[in-house]
């Protein structure tokens, strides 16, 4: 099985964690089958990323990175820039961002799924119109002890917080309610802690 077909049925066989990402994993399957280019940005209206929430082996701390574009602290996470494999995705984004080392997944399986809406903005100074992001999640896990640095072309923090403070400080209130506040329930009812 190619990769392109792996992921695919990685999608068609995730089980939905509530109605949103019911929602969400259909509005991907309907791209896939839609849509061109869905695993780079030259499709401009809807493309694929990943993104990590980064656990420390405790699972008392996330990994947060303060994002210059949307001025909040938020997950790691990019483009896949061409790459079908989103696991990879997300470590690499992880380790870019952060320049974490010891970075690897608590399961290979997608831990959350969401289409996200991203506004217009200037990056290195030219302007992307707004467009979706179909987003996998991994729930990924990270050593504190690794040195944190900011890839400054896309964060001005990186910082470990305890789990609870993921809901308080990200000042992206849909993201909170909508995709954090899940993601630490799955946390904690798929027992990962």
């Amino acid at each position: 099985m190619d990769n392109y077909t792996k992921f695919i049925k990685q999608i068609e066989d995730y089980v939905p964690f509530n109605e949103e990402e019911a929602r969400d994993r259909e509005l991907m399957l309907n791209c896939l089958a839609t849509e061109q280019n869905l695993f780079t940005r030259d499709n401009k209206l809807v493309h694929f990323s990943a993104s990590g929430w980064v656990v420390n082996p405790a699972r008392t701390k996330i990994l947060l990175a303060y994002h210059n574009i949307y001025r909040s602290w938020t997950w790691l996470g990019g483009h896949a820039d061409g790459e079908t494999d989103l696991l990879r995705v997300a470590l690499r984004e992880v380790q870019e961002e952060s320049s974490v080392s010891h970075v690897k997944p608590v399961t290979e399986e997608i831990f959350s799924l969401e289409s996200l809406t991203v506004d217009g903005h200037i990056k290195r100074g030219v302007y992307v119109s707004s467009h979706i992001h179909l987003n996998l999640t991994y729930l990924l896990e990270a050593s504190e002890d690794d040195l944190l640095r900011v890839k400054a072309d896309e964060n001005s923090g990186v910082a470990w917080f305890p789990i609870a403070d993921a809901l308080r400080v990200p000042d992206e209130p849909w993201m909170v309610e909508h995709v954090f506040r899940k993601l630490n329930r799955k946390l904690t009812e798929r027992d990962y802690l």
